[in-house]
């Protein structure tokens, strides 16, 4: 499926700093028609990874995992940041610019040798979808790949996670 999201993406250079752009693909969502043609799009391209959960990273990827879910017949489970989910959790920490962050996965979820598909907004330096391929190969998940919305190809996040076996699929790549 052919499909380009750029024009309903906005971009606000100097955000959250100087020398960077944010996208923003909350223009995208505004529209009912548009909305359901990322989703079919996204499973055009993740339907050949096979997955039987789709797991949604904090927070962003809450919005796309659960509709791909449901378009793709598989169930949804939630990777939180930490202290968002009560009981008993596996955890993962990783690096930021300025510091460290911990996801989070409760161990009750039933992951346990099912494919999982991580879906999250945008990949970047890899930071955060690595530490899900963690935190899922921890609770006895199976990777199926990464999706995301929008990739930055120049920050080379795709060569961090194809090391660890986690193919990515993407529907937007800008270079930076």
């Amino acid at each position: 499926m052919d499909f380009d999201l750029d024009a309903h993406i906005s971009k606000t250079p100097d955000f959250p700093k100087p020398g960077i752009v944010f996208y923003d693909f909350s223009p995208a969502l505004e529209d009912g028609a548009l909305l359901s043609q990322m989703i079919d799009a996204l499973c055009a391209i993740a339907r050949p990874l096979r997955p039987d959960v789709i797991a949604g990273i904090d927070a962003r990827g809450f919005l796309f995992a659960t509709p791909l879910a449901l378009a793709m017949g598989c169930g949804a489970i939630m990777v939180r940041k930490a202290g968002k989910l009560p009981g008993t959790v596996f955890e993962q920490s990783y690096a930021l610019e300025y510091g460290e962050a911990v996801l989070s996965l409760q161990t009750a979820r039933d992951i346990k040798n099912k494919r999982v598909l991580l879906v999250d907004d945008l990949l970047a330096t890899g930071g955060t979808v690595s530490a899900s391929v963690d935190l899922i190969t921890k609770a006895g998940g199976i990777i199926a790949g990464t999706a995301c919305l929008i990739e930055l190809t120049g920050l080379k996040g795709r060569e961090i996670l194809n090391s660890k076996n986690c193919p990515v699929v993407s529907l937007q790549q800008y270079e930076f």
